[in-house]
């Protein structure tokens, strides 16, 4: 069992990865500072810090990953459009139904992944609060 004080570092490690919303990689940044600080004060608040981190970084590469399959819908269209322009005074963008929605289905696919990080913070705060470790789901390992 871990003592208060470590219980309460372990539950801000886990909130910190709310630094996100607020400064560019903040939440990587913010529990990779706690955990570099307080790996070498016990198990319980190694582990925890080392889910946060982890946790983290996987969720900023996912985004990566999701965000590299928006491009093409967003600018498929347009320099599609480009190429076969004939008349340059007279521009009319629009966009296909098909960029639409394949653009629209990877914003709602990353909302919703946002959503549920934002779920999964709150769980593995309230489980460090209690003296458990939480084991985020999907996440890789890059510090062990």
């Amino acid at each position: 069992m871990s003592n208060q004080n470590e219980r309460n570092t372990a539950l801000l490690t886990h909130l910190s990865g709310f630094l996100g919303a607020v400064f560019p990689f903040g939440s990587i940044i913010g529990p990779l500072i706690l955990w570099s600080a307080n790996k070498d004060k016990g198990e319980f608040l190694q582990e925890n810090s080392r889910e946060a981190v982890n946790f983290n970084i996987s969720y900023t590469l996912y985004l990566v990953i999701l965000g590299m399959f928006m491009f093409p819908f967003a600018f498929g269209s347009f320099f599609n459009y480009l190429k076969n322009i004939d008349d340059w005074d007279h521009l009319d963008f629009h966009f296909g139904f098909g960029s639409l929605f394949g653009f629209a289905s990877v914003a709602t696919i990353i909302s919703v992944i946002t959503v549920l990080r934002y779920i999964l913070i709150i769980v593995a705060a309230v489980k460090a609060s209690r003296g458990e470790t939480y084991n985020y789901p999907l996440t890789i390992n890059f510090i062990k």
